[in-house]
């Protein structure tokens, strides 16, 4: 049975619900759970891939462009002008077609990438625990949850061991939520349900079991998500939207200009009305979703290919803009293969005793699964112990540290580390070599100066502490009147080529910064083993007593934050996209509030469900090298996109402006609406494939950025360039030449598609044309098109589109032009891409 949110589960215990849903303690079966996915309206998994196809076969007909011309076809079909309508209906058919089997590819590659980072849940079915999609969960499922989770549903919770949630999602509330078992009155507010866990939120710190309530459109989340579906656009997306309504305002402005002035040249109006509408589809840039959907998707190809997942598609674009990568030092700078270098006490004497300590905290943690825990767990303890846990404080990010309680034939004990000033501060006394216990502050400061001394030698240290207790369970509370044993010291080795790395994201003008938790002194020493001189480093501490003012101007300057809270990564982030496109790299619970806060968020393959979730790109490998191929790959993505852009704007530009003073200087249309929407056609497949187009080096070298000025900038110079070109044209055909109607629309209709294939070979590079390679299917599909409009007006079905052969002077001459055409927009390029683009 499937329940509301508005059923205040949270009055009742668990086995209220165990009845109500028909579940216990030992969850569902498979069977059963299958049928209250199917029935539950929320099962998405056998939706008809044909249904799918065809809603998006019927999408490419949505836009107002292609609605206008299904008008034409219409219209034409009205005036019984059958050539009209099989040549119009024939394009938008095949314009329809292509884009419709790109995006459908597109479609199913992202659908791919998805599916390799969905999210799983540990639940039990059957009565054993075992991992499933969180898409695949149902009311009466129970799960298990630990720190880092992802919460896929509406739950009740029925045992929790120090469970703190992040509920900021929901609530706006910025601290951990302490969560227990129990019952609440039904008219508790939300921030107050401490029995219940919420779809959307996260698990901070502890473990627990829950039995499942509400899922997808039920739970709260579910709900809210519903009522306000708001995507967050990305630059580029509010770039290329800007760019429509600039454009759309220009083509209707000449349209409209066109269609005036030929009816008062006493036109005709129907032949007038198709022609401005064929000139405003020519303009319009109708292939653009489809472009550049096909080149984030090919984008996605190439950096899946060099392992990157891209979560969201859109993203990529962003990535190309990226100048300043910030990341945590583990797995990126360093190796990410923690070694423990020793357990020393705290006068930095090779401990025994520590060395066992340390071992039984980790090997008896349950929770947030880390590398330092698997580390310790390696060591090889010389004891005939065998203790049982007692109980367990699992670590959260405000006390920065993890207690287990043991028993051993001896004794009771509860064993902490962590953070050495978190665990200082529970010490009263310390353990020296001999095994004497001795008042703290008789050694802080030696220990301290310990401290230190390992940090300057880049060694991660962590406090270990324990003592005596009685009780057989534990809570926060029993952390005090400690004894400090002494120092886990951790190695993390600086990678291999990390230098060279670098050096690379250099060459891309790309800045590096890292933001750790570490202490000063191990950061500052990993800065001067990876070659940065004199490194600024600023801590939480630091950071604490900045103003936000002051704040934007030091994180210029700075090199590395250490020490810092969860919650300054995302005041540090913030603080840096003032100046830069900030990416930010990390795994952790930690690392969410960053990783949203950046313009690209970057997690790992392996990192917490609520880190992945959070994302824009998942690394299947932690590796800087990875990330510089990433940013590539989307620098040539924003590159080939723009392209199509610059192409567009200026060539059809261009050629609409030429038709405003054609009309103004000729008895007839300078060509037949038909002729304009076969132009389109022609140039259209070329125009698809730079999505696959070759990227100069120069272009990767540099963070690629949305600029609405410069484009209006090309697109004037492009458009009055082209311009003249066609008014020389009509010069030279109309008065030196003396051709008539048919053959005037026929030169220029051959002049027109020259020099829009021709452009695309000048516009793709910011070099002599010449200088660089196009792609190998650009290249192919360029010439054919060039053949093609070559050959047609010899062929027998020249005449059912108004075309007529070209005499051989007629067409040399068109070709010269084309020639000079060419030679002056090149140089052209070259003078404007200096001076408009900064270096």
């Amino acid at each position: 049975m499937q329940t509301s949110p508005t059923d205040n589960f949270w009055q009742f215990d668990p086995n209220y619900w165990f009845q109500k849903l028909n579940t216990s303690d030992k969850g569902l079966s498979k069977t059963v759970a299958e049928k209250i996915l199917l029935e539950s309206g929320e099962h998405k998994i056998n939706k008809s891939i044909l249904k799918k196809d065809f809603f998006l076969f019927i999408g490419q007909f949505k836009s107002p462009l292609m609605l206008l011309l299904i008008g034409a076809v219409i219209l034409s079909a009205f005036l019984g002008d059958t050539s009209d309508v099989f040549i119009i209906l024939f394009i938008v058919l095949s314009t329809g077609f292509l884009s419709f089997f790109q995006e459908r590819n597109a479609g199913r590659f992202v659908a791919a990438l998805q599916s390799m980072i969905a999210l799983k849940s540990s639940i039990l079915r059957d009565g054993k625990q075992q991992e499933i999609l969180s898409s695949t969960i149902v009311p009466g499922d129970i799960i298990f949850l630990k720190a880092g989770d992802m919460l896929p549903a509406d739950c009740l919770i029925i045992e929790a061991n120090e469970l703190h949630a992040n509920e900021a999602s929901l609530t706006g509330e910025s601290y951990p939520t302490a969560k227990i078992a129990g019952i609440v009155d039904a008219k508790t507010e939300l921030t107050k349900r401490t029995n219940c866990l919420w779809e959307g939120t996260n698990i901070v710190s502890g473990t627990a079991k829950a039995v499942v309530i509400n899922t997808g459109s039920k739970t709260i989340f579910g709900a809210i998500a519903k009522s306000a579906s708001a995507t967050v656009e990305t630059k580029f997306e509010k770039g290329i939207k800007d760019f429509g309504y600039f454009l759309m305002k220009i083509t209707l402005v000449l349209s409209i200009f066109i269609l005036i002035v030929n009816l008062l040249n006493h036109k005709s109006a129907i032949e007038s009305a198709l022609f401005a509408l064929a000139l405003a589809v020519g303009m319009a840039p109708e292939l653009l979703p489809a472009i550049t959907t096909i080149a984030m998707s090919a984008g996605a190809k190439r950096m899946l290919d060099k392992k990157v997942i891209v979560k969201k598609l859109a993203s990529i674009q962003n990535l190309g803009e990226v100048n300043l990568l910030c990341t945590d030092k583990t797995g990126t700078i360093t190796e990410g293969a923690i070694i423990v270098a020793g357990t020393v006490d705290g006068l930095g004497t090779e401990n025994e005793f520590v060395k066992e300590l340390a071992y039984w905290n980790a090997y008896f943690e349950t929770g947030y699964a880390n590398p330092i825990d698997e580390a310790i767990k390696k060591l090889q303890i010389e004891t005939k112990a065998n203790p049982t846990k007692l109980g367990e404080i699992p670590y959260d990010f405000i006390r920065k540290r993890l207690s287990i309680a043991i028993i051993t034939d001896t004794n009771k004990l509860l064993i902490s580390k962590g953070a050495f000033n978190n665990i200082m501060s529970i010490c009263t006394t310390v353990r020296l070599s001999n095994g004497t216990v001795e008042d703290i502050e008789q050694h802080k400061a030696e220990i301290e100066n310990k401290y230190e001394e390992f940090g300057i030698k880049g060694l991660r240290s962590i406090g270990i502490c324990y003592k005596n207790i009685n009780s057989n369970a534990i809570v926060k509370e029993d952390e005090t009147a400690m004894i400090f044993a002494g120092f886990i010291l951790l190695e993390d080795p600086v990678k291999m080529g990390i230098i060279e790395t670098i050096e690379e994201l250099k060459k891309l003008q790309v800045h590096l910064k890292i933001i750790s938790g570490d202490n000063k002194n191990v950061a500052q020493s990993i800065a001067l083993k990876i070659g940065i001189i004199n490194p600024i480093v600023m801590t939480g501490q630091e950071l604490f007593s900045t103003s936000p003012e002051a704040l934007k101007h030091l994180v210029g300057k700075t090199h590395i934050f250490a020490e810092v809270e969860p919650q300054q990564k995302e005041h540090i982030i913030q603080a840096l996209r003032k100046t830069y496109t900030v990416a930010y790299v990390g795994d952790g619970i930690n690392d969410v509030s960053a990783l949203t806060a950046a313009d690209i968020g970057i997690s790992v393959e392996n990192a917490v469900d609520v880190a992945r979730e959070a994302a824009d790109f998942v690394l299947m490998e932690k590796d800087l090298a990875v990330i510089i191929d990433g940013i590539k790959e989307g620098r040539k993505t924003f590159a080939n996109t723009l392209k199509y852009i610059f192409i567009n704007t200026g060539s059809t530009f261009g050629n609409m402006f030429s038709v405003a003073i054609a009309s103004l200087l000729l008895p007839f249309l300078p060509m037949l609406p038909k002729q304009i929407l076969l132009t389109n056609f022609i140039t259209d497949f070329p125009y698809l494939t730079i999505a696959s187009d070759n990227v100069d080096q120069e272009q990767l070298n540099k963070p690629g950025k949305w600029n609405l000025k410069f484009i209006r900038n090309y697109m004037i110079i492009f458009g009055i360039h082209s311009s003249l070109f066609d008014v020389i044209t009509f010069l030279i055909l109309y008065h030196i030449l003396k051709v008539k109607e048919s053959a005037f629309q026929t030169a220029w209709f051959v002049e027109s598609i020259l020099t829009e294939l021709f452009i695309l070979f000048i516009i793709r590079t910011h070099k002599n044309f010449f200088k660089s390679k196009p792609g190998k299917y650009l290249f192919i599909l360029s010439i054919l098109g060039l053949l093609i409009t070559i050959i047609l007006p010899y062929l027998p079905i020249a005449t059912t589109i108004g075309l007529s052969p070209i005499p051989f002077l007629n067409m040399g001459i068109m070709l010269l032009i084309v020639l000079i055409y060419i030679i002056t927009a090149d140089l052209l390029k070259v003078w404007f891409f200096k001076k408009y683009v900064r270096t």
